[in-house]
């Protein structure tokens, strides 16, 4: 299944995505796509919904985040090995974890903000994927059991902020609007194999990043087990996983970073395609 969330911020209804790419209201079935409707046995309800008997949501409408209500946005860093040397960085020999804000998350085609101050605002690509149990002490060979499914993220990054301001690197990581998410969840059914999916990103029309999920350092189902030794990882939290060589830091000689005005266009095999614009900071 393809879910999605339609409608005005904050006023998302949920959907799913038709056999004819049409999106159809889930309404009458469920209140949102969140931790509660993404665990198995409600999943498995929802499969059992023809899409075309639903009322189809108007078009054009705007697409939300496809999972709702998002606890715990959790993150992983240099988890491409040429993305770390690009990034002058020793390959790492555990996940490198850190923390986004769940309220950072928006729609796919949702603006993204210029933070106040920001001079080194960066792109990155992610694939990530969404909790449907509890996961405590798992097994890798049980992991794929804890995921519901997966989506495209873009892991928005101010650099200046993240690396140059000491500390941690949630102050450039958790930025309002940051963490642009979907279009769709697809449901993990239907991606039988999460390390081998092409990807890549656009900034105003120029390829930048591409690449393939097989060259990850650590695989999501690997991720689920080893974050779930140090936490609890919830339905509905969402873990995005590290992006291939290709942002704007990595650029040589001199690194390339966002501006007011550009476009980044993004996609992975099977999961969609998003597009975000950066505007002025506005409170």
């Amino acid at each position: 299944m393809k879910l999605v969330r339609f409608g005005a911020v904050g006023a998302e209804k949920p959907g799913i995505v038709a056999a004819d790419g049409s999106i159809r209201d889930l309404s009458a079935h469920v209140a949102d796509i969140t931790g509660e409707t993404l665990q198995p046995a409600a999943l498995d309800k929802l499969r059992k919904i023809d899409p075309m008997s639903l009322p189809a949501a108007p078009a054009g409408v705007r697409l939300g985040a496809p999972v709702g209500k998002v606890w715990n946005l959790h993150a992983v860093g240099l988890n491409y090995a040429d993305h770390a040397k690009e990034a002058g960085m020793a390959i790492p020999t555990e996940p490198i974890l850190f923390n986004k804000l769940a309220n950072c998350i928006v729609g796919p085609k949702d603006d993204v903000m210029m933070p106040r101050n920001a001079t080194k605002l960066d792109w990155e690509l992610e694939i990530a994927f969404v909790i449907g149990k509890r996961a405590r002490y798992v097994e890798e060979k049980d992991a794929a059991s804890h995921i519901a499914g997966y989506c495209v993220a873009n892991d928005v990054s101010e650099r200046h902020f993240q690396i140059e301001r000491l500390g941690q690197w949630v102050k450039g990581k958790a930025f309002e609007t940051s963490c642009p998410l979907g279009p769709w969840l697809v449901t993990s059914d239907e991606v039988p194999d999460p390390q081998n999916l092409d990807m890549w990103l656009d900034v105003n029309g120029k390829r930048m990043q591409k690449g393939n999920t097989k060259t990850m350092i650590f695989g999501c189902h690997y991720l689920l087990h080893y974050m779930s030794q140090f936490m609890v990882l919830e339905p509905g939290d969402v873990v995005v996983t590290g992006t291939p060589p290709g942002v704007g830091l990595g650029v040589k000689p001199t690194p390339v970073f966002l501006k007011e005005g550009d476009t980044m266009k993004l996609w992975i095999q099977g999961l969609g395609e998003q597009q975000s614009k950066v505007v002025p900071f506005k409170l």
